[in-house]
């Protein structure tokens, strides 16, 4: 898995739906497919796709599958961020200080 695949697998409106859904808390695909206009087999690749992103997870109970967010996946998109926090007090800093320029 790579930062390409989880910005792939979030990319998609209805897979960014969904992970918001699973934010959440856990749910089965059903339960997610609720709201939605999406079959069931669309769902499946769905979820197949935010798996292999490391994005969500499954666990089984019984004879249902239940789906959750897999919290090494935000770990990489949080690593992923970390890179540029750097960056923005440097920006904030300039704009305060365009705008007190402005205000003068």
């Amino acid at each position: 898995m790579s930062e390409d695949d989880i910005f792939k697998a979030l990319g998609d409106t209805t897979r960014r739906a969904i992970f918001e859904k699973l934010a959440s808390g856990a749910m089965n695909a059903s339960a997610l497919r609720e709201g939605m206009a999406i079959s069931q087999p669309a769902m499946s690749q769905h979820l197949a796709v935010l798996r292999g992103a490391s994005l969500v997870r499954e666990r089984r109970q019984g004879r249902y599958v239940n789906y959750e967010v897999d919290p090494d996946g935000l770990a990489r998109i949080a690593g992923w961020l970390a890179r540029y926090r750097t960056y923005w007090p440097a920006r904030i800093e300039a704009l305060e200080a365009l705008l007190k320029d402005m205000d003068q």
